[in-house]
């Protein structure tokens, strides 16, 4: 062992990193292969949306890999966030609308309306809902002129093939109609008076849950957790085995039998309907049946956004939430977890966080789409070509496999 390997070994560790012993060029490399993100966030202007898709937790972690954040002033105040959390947390604020559509990357909760995309600049990627109900031929036409690239954020999948976004909006929506449905039967509502709640002596309240899938999961376990009965129909039985296993209990399930299910719904306090169809939710329930039910029982029509699964039921908003039909309460107010723009921006931005990151590791967005299948999923629009085959046969336009546009 000769001088020089001695020397080494009493050497103490070097205080230098890797990183900073690399030759500058190494350097200069690294650095261009991680791409900078430069992401704009919109204020919403749809009726009654007060959601933001990023919290300012989640724009600190993402200034701090070294991302710029552009917000347009105001942005965050429907989910109680000062432009002043946001300043703190790293992000620059705008009044200038036009400039925070100019950004690279636009992040928006509700997909962009026509005048929004004219201020869009070709070639930039937009990450939003796309609520295919609501669109047309003519939207996917303007993005395709402006060959913008767009990711639908309740088709992106995670590693299990799970969608992410639709499951914690739906946990919340299905929360949400129970602790709806216990405010409406306050008499202060018109409801019959009933609370929710075991209280001792007293009969429990009876609920009908409608559908199997998240929805209702959650609105069982919420309906549960307040000390009702419960009685769950849904015609898949794994869904509503599987349902027993979560909730880890023995509750009251059924196939969606018109006999059994009118029974229950005669007997019952609180009616919710979660039922998803292939295009629009299947109407399980009747005019008849509803007309059979309690006076000041309470409906809660989840699905009214795809069409609703009472066949009573009508669309409501969050100013005027309730209709009566037959002495029945309906509550029809579609996106209900825009009532909690707060608890829902955070689950929103739970699920964007760790992508954006992503796509800053991997050195942008096409690199992302490269190697995570899930993202890839969620794109539907690809430099102005249509990638997704539902929206190409919807609207009936051509449409390519994203497999073949991506090397």
């Amino acid at each position: 062992m000769g001088y020089h390997d001695l020397h080494c070994m009493n050497q103490p560790a070097s205080p230098f990193s890797k990183q900073q012993l690399l030759p500058q060029e190494e350097t200069l490399e690294i650095l261009k292969q991680k791409g900078e993100l430069f992401i704009g966030i919109p204020k919403e202007q749809q009726y009654q949306e007060k959601r933001i898709c990023l919290t300012p937790d989640a724009v600190n972690a993402i200034t701090a890999h070294g991302h710029r954040v552009l917000i347009e002033s105001g942005a965050g105040e429907g989910a109680n966030f000062s432009d002043l959390e946001y300043t703190k947390a790293g992000a620059e604020i705008t009044r200038d609308t036009k400039k925070v559509f100019s950004c690279p990357l636009i992040l928006k909760v509700e997909p962009p309306t026509l005048s929004e995309i004219d201020l869009i600049n070709p070639q930039t990627i937009i990450i939003s809902a796309l609520q295919i109900k609501t669109q047309n031929k003519n939207f996917f036409e303007v993005m395709a002129k402006k060959r913008l690239t767009a990711i639908a954020f309740e088709y992106i999948r995670d590693e299990d093939g799970n969608y992410p976004a639709v499951r914690s909006l739906s946990e919340i929506a299905g929360i949400s109609s129970i602790l709806i449905a216990s405010e409406l039967m306050a008499t202060t509502s018109k409801g019959n008076g009933l609370m929710f709640g075991n209280i001792s002596g007293v009969p429990p309240v009876e609920v009908v849950i409608i559908g199997a899938g998240t929805v209702g999961e959650f609105a069982a376990r919420s309906a549960l957790g307040l000390g009702a009965n419960i009685k769950v129909f849904d015609n898949s039985i794994t869904k509503l085995r599987d349902l027993q296993t979560r909730l880890n209990r023995t509750i009251y399930t059924s196939t969606i039998q018109p006999k059994n299910l009118l029974k229950s719904l005669k007997r019952c306090d609180v009616a919710i309907g979660a039922a998803r169809g292939k295009d629009r939710s299947p109407i399980v329930v009747s005019s008849t049946m509803v007309e059979s039910m309690k006076k000041g029982a309470v409906i809660i029509d989840v699905s009214i956004d795809t069409g609703g699964c009472f066949e009573t039921s009508e669309v409501t908003s969050h100013n005027k939430p309730i209709i009566e039909k037959f002495g029945v309460i309906h509550y029809g107010v579609p996106n209900i977890p825009s009532r909690y723009p707060r608890t829902s921006s955070i689950s929103i931005s739970n699920i964007f966080t760790p992508y954006l990151l992503k796509i800053g590791e991997d050195g942008g967005l096409e690199h992302s789409l490269r190697f995570d299948k899930g993202l890839r999923n969620g794109l539907y629009m690809y430099h102005g070509i249509l990638t997704n085959k539902s929206v190409g046969e919807w609207f009936s336009l051509n449409y390519s496999d994203i497999n073949f546009l991506i090397f």
